[in-house]
């Protein structure tokens, strides 16, 4: 076999041919970019994708509608407080006509219900809360004025107002409150309400009026100094709203309740003789509706109603608070036998249609007393006492 020379080996012809998509690499000479894109002889080829080990894929965030329901969450808590709060006042109310065909008075009624309300409060923040219980002294000026315009001027002109006027005007008038509340909050504090908030009042009001049956009421015949108890129930009302929110920045909604019961069961008393009505000799049932409406009629709705503008703020807890009405004449129909008119009902829808209003994606407020909490909390800073 002949040998093959140096010579005719170099001359063997070289492939300069580009190989494309055999895997092997071109000859010298061609891009260099290509080239070193390209696996070198004695490496692997480069894998395919779907051969290359994947990553660990992120949880899926939550939906918007999910997120959606949890910031509303607190929100509905609040509308659900003022509602019971409502339901539980409208029941005191069926319980107080029981009483006053029993013998009491209702200047007796309210020296009984506040002053037992403020005790069994007392015992039971300090068995279960006692640091709910704790306040500053700079802040007793606040207490003493939360008290006295707030829980004893709503009685006492409540009171007066039911003794001149007819119990359905006297209603009407007090339930002004909440277009109070949102006057003083677009004036003074320059907050704008919103649109559905602003027709929720309007329903509110006007239901209040038919579910009364304030149309049969002839008003030139009103009497003037009743009509005033009326108002003046109504501002009361709208500064307890106003005034508690602002304490509420600081301290809890039991708190602030606690201290305005006794300052008002405090100055009844002065103003009645002392714990006059304890001392006439009653049957037991009645002492048991006197609890009820104490528990049931004060202590429970108020601290409820508290709950409720510590989440959803006065203006909108005043609109749901007058459901109050509509739900006494509910159970006066149910349990005592009272006849509902048309026009009684058709006002009750107004009202339950302004509360489902309010519902409808229900706004979140960062001025919320329980927001402004929480936030001093994190940042490690003692809550102030917001203005009113």
């Amino acid at each position: 076999m002949a040998a093959i020379s140096p010579l005719r080996m170099s001359r063997v012809p070289t492939r300069t041919r580009k190989h494309r998509g055999s895997g092997r690499p071109p000859a010298a000479g061609g891009d260099p970019a290509r080239n070193a894109a390209l696996p070198r002889q004695g490496h692997l080829p480069a894998l395919p994708p779907r051969l290359l080990p994947q990553a660990v894929p992120k949880s899926k965030p939550r939906p918007a509608r999910r997120r959606r329901r949890v910031k509303g969450f607190s929100e509905h808590v609040g509308y659900g407080c003022v509602l019971g709060a409502a339901a539980c006042w409208a029941a005191a109310a069926s319980a107080a006509k029981f009483l006053f065909h029993g013998g009491v008075t209702p200047v007796e009624l309210v020296q009984l219900r506040l002053t037992t309300a403020a005790v069994f409060l007392g015992l039971g923040l300090g068995l279960l809360r006692r640091r709910w219980l704790r306040i500053e002294r700079r802040d007793i000026p606040y207490f003493l004025l939360l008290g006295t315009f707030g829980m004893a001027a709503i009685n006492i002109a409540y009171l007066y107002a039911i003794s001149r006027l007819q119990v359905a005007a006297a209603l009407v008038l007090e339930y002004l409150a909440p277009v109070l509340i949102a006057l003083y909050v677009g004036v003074v504090r320059r907050e704008r309400l919103g649109r559905r908030a602003t027709w929720a009042i309007a329903a509110a009001f006007a239901g209040c009026f038919f579910a009364v049956g304030a149309y049969r009421i002839d008003l030139l015949g009103l009497h003037a100094a009743g009509i005033a108890s009326g108002l003046a129930a109504a501002c009361a009302f709208a500064w307890w709203s106003v005034y508690g929110e602002a304490g509420m920045h600081r301290y809890p909604p039991w708190t602030v309740l606690f201290y305005a019961l006794v300052v008002a069961a405090v100055e009844w008393n002065l103003l009645h003789p002392p714990l006059h009505a304890f001392r006439h000799e009653r049957m037991a049932e009645l002492w048991v509706w006197v609890l009820f409406i104490a528990v049931v009629g004060a202590i429970v709705p108020f601290g409820l109603y508290f709950e409720g503008i510590n989440r959803i703020r006065a203006t909108r807890a005043s609109i749901v608070s007058t459901v109050e009405p509509i739900l006494a004449g509910l159970f006066s129909f149910l349990f005592l036998g009272e006849r509902l008119e048309p026009l009684q009902i058709g006002g009750g829808a107004l009202v339950i249609g302004a509360v489902i209003l309010l519902q409808i994606r229900p706004e979140r407020d960062e001025r919320a007393p329980i927001r402004i909490r929480a936030a001093a909390a994190a940042a490690g800073k003692p809550p102030a006492r917001g203005r009113p």
